[in-house]
């Protein structure tokens, strides 16, 4: 059943819901006192009562009852969820929420509060929802246009995603450029940001988006007899949903000379798919020094507080956290000053472990840059705010070519894991291919780290995530960071010689890298899996060589003979060990080589691992915190950094064929400077003795603690439980021996 069949379902409901007429529903709306500070960041100073109350007439819906076109829809679609794919204790308030609901869609003499409240419910319900297995890691790869499930290409940049009952909605911009640029993206094509629609994608896993509906076109209505087909710029947009009016809220920067110039707009809907309308225009939020916004995104808290994060629009050198009002989220509160300093842009919000974190990008021009971070220091999201530093991860290759766009978080039944949503479009400047770039972030030591990764695979049931089998592991390898001609390449560290990015790059990229006069660069990758790669590039000009060395000195090389024109040169079956590995690259004499599309790729997956060896990343085995691989010296893909907390924990689940001993081996790095961190080892639910894991002098230095215990028949679970707020040290792998005695 699509939205426009119910509009006509329930057009019997129509006569109830506009009793009220026009000047009673303007009476109503002008009776509702606002707040001196709220009115005065609604309207400019010289804006006349008659003049506001034309402006609330503008509102429709906001002022009053009316049709509301989302509670059947969202029904329809809620009664084809299947019990047996949930548990049974989360899918009985849902149904029960779902019965109600569907009353009350049927229901004509339903009041709008009445069709609020079921709404809420039911999102609320479904939002609970748990799967009844663990879900499957699908597969994200950046570095290439995206397409929605029916094949066609997904246009949304500067949006947001945003998690309404239990389906995921992303928002965005479609331009007139981001066609262009798919079709030909071997040239610039600035200037290109005619609006054409905010199309609004679904999906269960974040990976597989398919296309609802497009909730704003340029004829969607923006007050005062205009549409935004007559704005200026439209883009940088966030969803709300209130729950006292059951409306959907959409805030969007627009220009709009007819409108008054720069400002907010507020389009509200029924659904999460609905078509918009115009619910107000506000073009100035208290405590800002300009109209409007600079850049803006919308953070939804943990209590369902909504909120606008935004930066003054001239200079940008302020950040602000406002809060949509609470009673239909059609007004920005005053906003609050978090940060001062240099000029950013992208500014965008997220919570992990319970700390707010800002972040935002360098200001000039949409080009890729650092993300620079300041985080709350008190559990108030409009509270004080740390000083600015770098998120770690983004340096090398400036945010994976890409300028903050928006996070998503994502709670699974085994981590939460925070997502980075970057923009890549920079106004279509052929900067590389692919406008949305997604990375995880997760929490190294007591800051978050960016994992600059081009393929990952995520299950968004148990919010895991891992490396994917094609990712390639040398960062800013199509040399497009820089988006100008440097002497010294992003992520890329100079030897000797002449080093320079040229004009010019294999299949009609921008950028190459170019090494002369027996010059020189090299980039250390600060950890791969062990196993077999394949090294490849295109090179061109002089003769010049590539060298691959591992963690233990080993060492390839790659010849580059001299070429006129483009040539892909590739080096299979190189073994390489879990740890660092460093690419460099030379020219061989005073002429120079040139360079791009740089890989390196893993193959095989290394050396099997020995027999009773269960590796702490790989399932069954379970991590109460995050599974990275930024410390060099780990077995496998990965390790489990536990949370800073008691109750983390990492178990194994261990396999014995008759009851015996065991031997247990626990291989772990402790660089901590806070003295040895505690555990009780709990097998099979029981505590079978306590552990200290004392500092091993550096996270890269690893070693290994023994102790014996009893195994029964069968499965065992195997429990490393710290006892102090530390947490537990990195650990790798569990061996488990022979009997012992």
């Amino acid at each position: 059943m699509t939205e426009g069949d119910i509009v006509r379902k329930r057009s019997r409901v129509a006569s109830k819901y506009w009793k009220l007429t026009g000047a009673a529903l303007l009476s109503l709306a002008l009776a509702t006192p606002l707040s001196a500070s709220t009115a005065a960041a609604e309207a400019p100073a010289t804006q006349t009562r008659a003049a506001q109350a034309g402006e609330l007439q503008d509102q429709g819906a906001a002022a009053g009852p009316a049709v509301d076109r989302g509670l059947e829809y969202l029904v329809s679609d809620y009664q084809t969820r299947t019990p047996t794919k949930y548990t049974a204790d989360s899918w009985k308030p849902f149904a029960k929420a779902l019965t109600a609901a569907a009353g009350v869609a049927d229901d004509t003499s339903a009041t709008t509060s009445e069709v609020a409240a079921a709404k809420t419910a039911l999102m609320t319900s479904a939002a609970g929802l748990k799967a009844a297995d663990e879900g499957t890691f699908q597969t994200i790869t950046n570095n290439t246009f995206w397409n929605d499930t029916s094949g066609n290409p997904i246009y949304s940049q500067g949006g947001g995603v945003f998690k309404f009952g239990d389906t995921y909605y992303w928002y965005g911009v479609h331009y007139t450029g981001a066609e262009l640029y798919r079709a030909n993206p071997t040239r610039k094509y600035d200037g290109n940001v005619s609006f054409v629609s905010i199309p609004v994608y679904s999906s269960k896993d974040l990976v597989k988006w398919k296309f609802e509906n497009r909730v704003a076109t340029r004829s969607t209505g923006v007050g005062s007899g205009a549409n935004l087909g007559g704005a200026g710029w439209v883009g940088r947009l966030g969803v709300s949903y209130n729950e006292n009016t059951g409306k959907y809220v959409l805030a969007v920067q627009m220009w709009h000379t007819g409108r008054g110039g720069h400002g907010v707009l507020l389009l509200q809907g029924d659904s999460p798919t609905d078509t918009f309308d115009y619910g107000y225009f506000q073009t100035q939020i208290t405590n800002s020094p300009t109209t409007g916004t600079g850049d803006q995104t919308v953070f939804t808290d943990d209590n369902g507080k909504d909120y606008l994060i935004f930066s003054n629009r001239e200079g940008r050198s302020r950040g602000f956290v406002a809060k949509f009002r609470e009673s239909d989220s059609l007004r920005i509160e005053p906003g609050v000053e978090i940060r001062r300093g240099a000029g950013r842009e992208g500014n965008a919000m997220f919570k992990l472990d319970g700390k707010y974190y800002h972040a935002a990008s360098d200001l000039h021009g949409w080009n890729t840059s650092v993300n620079y971070v300041n985080e709350s220091t008190s559990s108030n999201v409009q509270g004080s705010y740390s000083s600015e530093y770098v998120l770690a991860g983004t340096e090398m290759d400036y945010s994976h070519v890409t300028q903050t766009g928006f996070f998503v978080t994502v709670k699974g039944t085994k981590q939460n894991t925070v997502i980075y949503a970057g923009d890549r479009w920079a106004d279509f400047a052929w900067n590389g291919i692919g406008y949305n770039q997604w990375v995880p972030i997760t929490k190294t030591g007591t800051r978050p780290q960016f994992h600059s990764v081009s393929q990952w695979q995520f299950n968004a049931t148990t919010g895991e995530w891992r490396v994917g089998p094609a990712n390639n592991y040398i960062l800013n390898p199509d040399i497009q960071a820089d988006r100008i001609i440097v002497s010294s390449v992003r992520g890329w560290r100079n030897l000797a010689g002449s080093v320079t990015n040229v004009n010019g790059g294999v299949n009609g990229s921008r950028f190459a890298l170019q090494v002369s006069n027996s010059g020189g660069v090299e980039q250390r990758i600060e950890s791969v899996p062990a196993g077999t790669y394949t090294l490849s590039l295109h090179a061109r000009g002089s003769a010049g060589q590539v060298v691959i060395t591992g963690a233990n000195g080993s060492q390839r090389t790659l010849g580059i003979p001299s070429s006129s024109g483009w040539a892909k040169r590739e080096l299979t079956g190189i073994e390489l060990p879990g740890g660092a590995a460093t690419v460099t690259v030379r020219a061989s004499g005073s002429g120079g080589v040139t360079v791009d599309q740089l890989s390196l790729v893993k193959t095989s997956a290394g050396t099997p691992a020995p027999a009773g060896r269960y590796e702490a990343e790989t399932a069954p085995a379970q991590c109460r915190g995050t599974i990275d691989s930024n410390q060099a010296g780990y077995s496998g893909s990965g390790f489990c950094n536990g949370d800073s907390a008691v109750g983390a924990f990492a178990e194994f689940t261990v396999n014995s064929e008759t009851p015996r001993t065991a031997t247990l081996g626990i291989r772990f790095a402790h660089g901590g400077t806070t003295g040895a961190r505690p555990a009780n080892l709990v097998v099979n639910g029981a505590t079978a003795g306590a552990l200290s894991f004392e500092s091993t002098g550096a996270w890269t230095t690893w070693t290994t603690k023994t102790v014996t215990v009893s195994l029964n028949a069968g499965s065992n679970t195997i429990r490393l439980d710290p006892t102090s707020a530390a947490g537990l040290p990195n650990v790798d792998y569990l061996d488990v021996g022979a009997a012992a005695g």
